[in-house]
C-alpha cells in the first residue's frame, strides 16, 4: 500500500508539473508527435497496401492454377526475369484446354480465357480500350462473382457462341448512364452484342485488372470467331481449379505431366509453359513488405530519437528548476525512488501524450483517404499498441538520466542552490 501511495503521489506531482509548464510540455511532446506520426504512418500505409494487394490477389483464387506463356514471377532457379527465354514459348491453346479438361483427374473446373481491348459504344456514349474477356464454361465457377441485374449466360449461349455479354458495373454506369442495360445492344469489334446481365460492383482494388467492374464477358466461341485466340495479343490462358481436398501443388504436378505429354517434350527439356498461382505472388509480397517495413522502421526511428533527445533536454531543465523542491522533499524523508518516479512519470506522460496525438493524426488522415478514393487505409490495433509502446519506452529512456540526476541530489546542497 505504501508503494502504491508513493507511486500515486509521484504521478500527481508529475501531472501538476506538466500543467504548470504547458508551453514547455507542448514543445516537448511535439518531437514525439512527429516521430510517432512518421513511424506509425509508414507502418499503416505499408500494412494497408499489403491488405489491398492481397485482397486483389485473392480474387484470383488460392486453389487455381493458371497455364499460360508468361510466368508472373521469375521461375524456380531464376534470380532475374529472363523474358527473352519466355518469349519463344508457344501460347496456351484451346486444344490443350480440351485435353486437360478430358484427362485431368484432380481438376474440379477448367476454363479457357482470352482477352483483348476494344472500344465499346451505346448510342452516343463511347468507351475506349474496354477489356473484353472471351470465356468458356467453368469461368463463373472459378472466378466467383454476383449478378446484380439480369442473368448469366445459358449453356446454350456458351456452347453456341451467341453474341451476348455480361458487363461490369463501371461499364454499365459509364456507357448506359442510368439506363437499364439488360436487353440493349452494345457495339464492339464491329458487332452488335446483346447485354443479358450486369455484374455486382466489386471495387477497383489496388490492381484494377483483377476486378471485373470494367470488363465485358462474352462466350469464347463467339469471341474466337472475331479474335485470333492463338495470338499472343489475345493473352490466351487455361484456368484450372483444384478439387476439394486437393492442394495446388498436387494439381500443378498433374498439369505439368499433361502439358509436357501434349507438347511431346523430352525429359531433359525445360517446361515450355508457365504454371502461375497466387502463392507465387504472395511469396514475392512477403519479401517485399518485409523490406518495406524494415525500411519504414529505420526512417521513423530517427524521428523518434530526435523527439527523445528533446524530452531529455526539457527534463534536465525541469530537474534544474525544481532543485530546491527536490531538496525539501528529500529533507522531509522522500526516498530516492520517489524522486526518480516523479520525473519518470512526467517524462513518460509527455512522450505518451505526444504519441497519442501522433496516432490521432494518423487516424484522421486514414479516414480522409478512405473517403476520397478506392484505396483503403487501416490503422490496426497492432500499430496503435506499437505507437503507444514506443512512445512510452522513449519517455522512460529519455527521462531516466534526468530523473536519476534529481534522485541523487544532496538535500542540503539542493536547498541552498541559487537557481
Amino acid at each position: 500500500m505504501i508503494i502504491i501511495r508513493l507511486i500515486w503521489e509521484s504521478f500527481v506531482m508529475a501531472v501538476k508539473a506538466v500543467l504548470v509548464n504547458r508551453l514547455r510540455a507542448i514543445l516537448s511532446l511535439l518531437g514525439i508527435t512527429i516521430g510517432i506520426f512518421a513511424i506509425i504512418s509508414v507502418f499503416t500505409i505499408v500494412d494497408s497496401l499489403e491488405v489491398n494487394i492481397r485482397e486483389s490477389v485473392s480474387s484470383l483464387g488460392n486453389d487455381v492454377v493458371y497455364i499460360e506463356k508468361w510466368p508472373w514471377t521469375p521461375e524456380e532457379g531464376e534470380t532475374e526475369y529472363p523474358w527473352w527465354k519466355y518469349m519463344n514459348r508457344p501460347e496456351a491453346s484451346y486444344e490443350e484446354y480440351v485435353y486437360i479438361k478430358r484427362q485431368s483427374r484432380l481438376a474440379d473446373e477448367v476454363s479457357f480465357v482470352s482477352a483483348t481491348g476494344r472500344n465499346a459504344s451505346y448510342g452516343n456514349n463511347r468507351l475506349e480500350g474496354t477489356s473484353i474477356f472471351g470465356i468458356s464454361e467453368g469461368f463463373q465457377a472459378i472466378r466467383s462473382f454476383e449478378i446484380s441485374n439480369g442473368r448469366y449466360f445459358s449453356p446454350f449461349e456458351v456452347e453456341g457462341g451467341r453474341n451476348v455479354a455480361v458487363i461490369g458495373s463501371e461499364i454499365s454506369e459509364k456507357l448506359f448512364k442510368g439506363v437499364n442495360p439488360v436487353g440493349k445492344n452494345i457495339r464492339m469489334m464491329g458487332r452488335n452484342i446483346l447485354v443479358v446481365g450486369v455484374m455486382k460492383k466489386e471495387g477497383r482494388g489496388t490492381f484494377g485488372n483483377f476486378m471485373l467492374d470494367d470488363v465485358v464477358l462474352i462466350p469464347l466461341n463467339y469471341f474466337r470467331s472475331i479474335i485470333d485466340i492463338t495470338s499472343g495479343s489475345a493473352s490466351p490462358m487455361i484456368w484450372v481449379q483444384a478439387r476439394r481436398g486437393i492442394n495446388t501443388q498436387m494439381l500443378s504436378d498433374e498439369l505439368r505431366v499433361l502439358m509436357r505429354s501434349y507438347r511431346r517434350q523430352k525429359p531433359h527439356e525445360e517446361d515450355s509453359f508457365a504454371m502461375n498461382q497466387t502463392s507465387l505472388i504472395n511469396n514475392q509480397l512477403d519479401q517485399l513488405f518485409a523490406v518495406l517495413k524494415t525500411a519504414g522502421f529505420f526512417i521513423g526511428i530517427f524521428s523518434i530519437i530526435v523527439g527523445g533527445f528533446g524530452i531529455a533536454n526539457i527534463m534536465f531543465v525541469s530537474v534544474k528548476e525544481r532543485t530546491r523542491i527536490i531538496g525539501i522533499q528529500k529533507a522531509t524523508g522522500a526516498k530516492n525512488y520517489f524522486i526518480l518516479l516523479q520525473f519518470l512519470f512526467e517524462s513518460i506522460m509527455l512522450s505518451l501524450a505526444g504519441g497519442i496525438i501522433g496516432l490521432m493524426i494518423v487516424f484522421i488522415g486514414a479516414q480522409i483517404i478512405n473517403l476520397s478514393g478506392d484505396f483503403s487505409v487501416y490503422l490496426s490495433v497492432n500499430n496503435i499498441l506499437l505507437g503507444i509502446g514506443i512512445s512510452s519506452l522513449i519517455g522512460m529512456v529519455s527521462g531516466f538520466a534526468p530523473a536519476w540526476q534529481g534522485a541523487r541530489m544532496n538535500p542540503v546542497e539542493a536547498i541552498n542552490t541559487d537557481f
